[in-house]
């Protein structure tokens, strides 16, 4: 093992993609902290010199990774209404630097953990096919399988699409007004047919159990939440990119946060992605508190 302060640089150096690899197989900002920590504190206990950081640390992320996705397959079979990963906003060390969206981070819950190992680690983020066959405990061939079998249902996710910071921004300001509004001919002109919006609030607080599908189904859903009696509006605190998708942070009524992201594919806004689960919005309420004290947390 290399001096403590050496140990230590070459930890740090390694932080930001072992936060990145540990989101994406988790799902979840948190675990994915702690996942980090238990493979710092078994760093620090390697007692040998370790050729390669990069490839040591990745190996024991993944497993620890594996380990918890067991035990959260068994939770999300008893969760609450509909389960959406927790939203990054790409702030702190575990921003993305890769193409995964929040749309492609829900293709990946339909694979088996090995699945979304082997094509997290292969495709995403470029380690070799021998050495991902060593971190699974696995021959190459069956490495292989695992990922073809994962870039396949990858496949049926939409496709990136680029959108520039300030068409972004552009694009959730503008859908929070009308939305905000139950203003359904703006709404109209900014949703695909076939939009599709996911909402989780965990059990915890109000949400959609099922998704709600279709142009009519959910410009009737917002012109019916405007004329709720006694509802205050939305106020919006302030747009964001949410796992590479434009979006917004904002307080609904009874003053719940809750962050929306919006898929947008040729022009048009496919998906709505909503999340109010407290529990899931911690670090998102941890980043609006620093930028402006007195924000929910």
């Amino acid at each position: 093992m290399p001096e403590p302060d050496a140990a230590t640089a070459a930890f740090e150096a390694q932080r930001p993609r072992l936060l990145r690899l540990a989101y994406r197989m988790t799902g979840s900002v948190a675990e994915a902290e702690d996942v980090v920590q238990d493979a710092w504190l078994r760093w620090q206990g390697v007692e040998r010199a370790v050729d390669s950081p990069a490839a040591f640390l990745t190996r024991i992320v993944t497993r620890l990774c594996l380990d918890r996705l067991k035990s959260a397959r068994a939770r999300r079979e008893t969760y609450v209404g509909a389960w959406l990963p927790e939203p990054l906003v790409g702030a702190g060390e575990a921003e993305p630097e890769d193409d995964l969206t929040l749309t492609l981070m829900m293709a990946l819950e339909r694979l088996s953990p090995l699945e979304r190992a082997a094509f997290l680690l292969h495709d995403v983020f470029g380690v070799a096919l021998s050495d991902v066959a060593s971190t699974l405990d696995r021959d190459a061939a069956a490495v292989r399988q695992l990922a073809v079998r994962a870039r396949r249902h990858v496949r049926t996710a939409p496709p990136r699409y680029a959108i520039a910071d300030a068409e972004a921004e552009r694009i959730a300001q503008a859908f929070f007004a009308a939305s905000r509004d139950g203003n359904t001919q703006a709404l109209g002109a900014m949703l695909a047919q076939d939009v599709v919006l996911h909402s989780d609030g965990g059990g915890r607080v109000i949400a959609f159990r099922n998704p709600i599908t279709g142009l009519a189904r959910v410009l009737r859903l917002y012109a019916g939440l405007r004329r709720k009696p006694g509802a205050e509006p939305a106020r919006l605190l302030r747009p964001m990119l949410i796992d590479g998708l434009p979006g917004f942070a904002s307080l609904d009524r009874g003053e719940v946060l809750q962050t929306t992201a919006l898929a947008v594919e040729d022009g048009r806004i496919r998906a709505i992605y909503i999340m109010r689960n407290p529990d899931k919005l911690r670090h998102v309420a941890r980043i609006l508190a620093q930028e402006t004290p007195g924000s929910p947390h």
